[in-house]
């Protein structure tokens, strides 16, 4: 049981694969992905109160909304509800790096903590969404299923990553009804062991994000996106995260990060760029 205020951290979920292997018959997808956190996110605020409450601030703040269905209140309310929440709200929404997961996992955390209740069965945290189970867990981990399949990774290198964003939405739903194959290959099992940045790598260019081309399609934009972070020194990958419509470079130290963030956005000032380490 923690004292008032509890802070916690939502850090974007980077799918570094994602595989769609197949549908079930109540429609959802079930997927094979590697996934993983960056230092960049939104933050939870919260505290005791009489009855739950949420304030949005932030630079992303104007494209959500506080109201009942919002995730944050949704976990929340899992958890008994009684708090005062502020969402300093940094990621894109809509953007397929599981923002609003990530803050409904925050929320369950800060609550555990401030309270000393124990966290919602799986079954309730899958049912809040399909990204929130390995929002909660926070590291790297290869997630099967339709979410509810989490195994943790041993080991990665020193990895960083600039995440770039060009201000479109790009609807979940939409990209998997346009898609063209639903049941594609996995991921190998066991995965290889990942020792350095170039294995990762090595390994990354063989596998997929099934869900890039029928995003494409809906927003050409990502492929410009994705030129971009192609092109600039010191990428060695570029690939869309999720259903889009934020992309990501691999890099293997911080400066090379840094100056490629700053060329894109000298390039493209009206883009959402981050640069961050994948966290460990």
């Amino acid at each position: 049981m923690a004292t008032d205020p509890v802070v916690e951290f939502a850090p974007a979920k980077i799918n570094l694969t994602l595989h769609v292997t197949g549908r079930r018959a109540d429609g959802y997808h079930l997927l094979d992905s590697l996934v993983v956190f960056a230092g960049v996110g939104d933050q939870v605020s919260l505290r005791r109160s009489d009855m739950l409450d949420l304030t949005i601030t932030g630079p992303r703040a104007a494209a959500l909304q506080a109201d009942d269905d919002n995730l944050v209140q949704r976990a929340a309310r899992v958890m008994g509800g009684g708090v005062e929440i502020t969402l300093d709200k940094v990621l894109p929404v809509s953007s397929g790096i599981g923002g609003g997961s990530a803050d409904a996992a925050a929320t369950l955390r800060a609550i555990a903590r401030l309270t000393g209740q124990a966290l919602p069965d799986a079954g309730e945290v899958l049912r809040l969404g399909a990204d929130v189970p390995a929002c909660l867990a926070g590291r790297p981990l290869r997630m099967t299923g339709v979410g509810e399949g989490l195994q943790p990774l041993a080991a990665l290198p020193d990895v960083w990553l600039v995440l770039v964003n060009p201000g479109v939405s790009v609807s979940t739903p939409e990209v998997f009804r346009v898609m063209d194959a639903r049941a594609n290959p996995a991921m190998p099992d066991p995965l290889p062991p990942f020792p350095t940045f170039a294995a990762l790598v090595g390994f990354l260019r063989t596998q997929r994000n099934d869900l890039e081309a029928p995003a494409l399609r809906l927003a050409p934009v990502i492929g410009e996106v994705l030129a971009s972070l192609a092109t600039t020194p010191g990428c060695q990958l570029a690939r869309m995260s999720g259903s889009g419509a934020t992309c990501f470079g691999l890099f293997s130290t911080a400066t090379e990060a840094a100056e490629a963030a700053r060329l894109l956005r000298r390039a493209q000032p009206g883009w959402w760029i981050a640069e961050a380490p994948v966290q460990k």
